[in-house]
């Protein structure tokens, strides 16, 4: 598949694209801000949230027994599921919002440690998390504009998508979301890397 095809079908998904990273960069920032001055539910939540994942996630198992790069494939693994089903989602245009809205207020809770000092205050910690955030965010963005890309075709089809179907599903939408794909596979992979191995 050509870059041509990529950079095309990036440009025909772009105002989807672009209210995803829009909605992940205000919800992430909600989150930053609710657990810097001290919200106690924010705070609870977060808590919570970081204990059950601890004992749940196999990614977390792995990296408690040291098995970094297992963890890493593991949370590759997750994050790629969640990345089609929100691309899924996007077939009814408004649901993966909401979705993409709590990931990324989730992204922001956990920018304080488990004793709610700032992850920010560090130079190096700092660099990290945000590193990973943006890493994620990125791929999730462009799998959720791709998913709603595809569902506005279906309803009101450009002239680009107009021709050829599977199904409802106009051929060439689908088609621009496996270009997109081949960027959002290796970015999932690189966050997953990053966040897992780079400490």
């Amino acid at each position: 598949m050509s870059l041509t095809a990529i950079i095309r079908a990036l440009s025909r998904a772009r105002l989807p694209i672009l209210t995803f990273a829009v909605t992940y960069f205000i919800s992430v920032l909600v989150g930053v801000l609710m657990v810097h001055t001290g919200n106690e539910f924010a705070l609870t939540y977060r808590d919570d949230l970081v204990e059950r994942a601890q004992a749940n996630e196999p990614a977390l198992l792995a990296l408690g027994q040291n098995e970094r790069l297992r963890a890493a494939l593991f949370d590759f693994g997750g994050n790629l599921a969640a990345g089609i089903g929100q691309t899924v989602a996007g077939l009814g245009v408004i649901a993966p919002y909401p979705i993409a809205a709590f990931r990324g207020w989730v992204g922001g809770i956990v920018s304080v440690n488990s004793v709610h000092v700032s992850r920010l205050a560090s130079s190096s910690e700092a660099l990290y998390y945000l590193s990973v955030v943006i890493l994620q965010l990125i791929p999730y963005s462009l799998a959720g504009g791709a998913g709603v890309n595809l569902g506005i075709a279906c309803f009101r089809p450009p002239p680009n998508y107009q021709g050829a179907k599977l199904l409802w599903l106009p051929k060439e939408a689908l088609r621009d979301v496996l270009r997109i794909y081949i960027l959002v596979v290796p970015l999932f992979f690189i966050a997953s890397l990053l966040e897992f191995l780079a400490r």
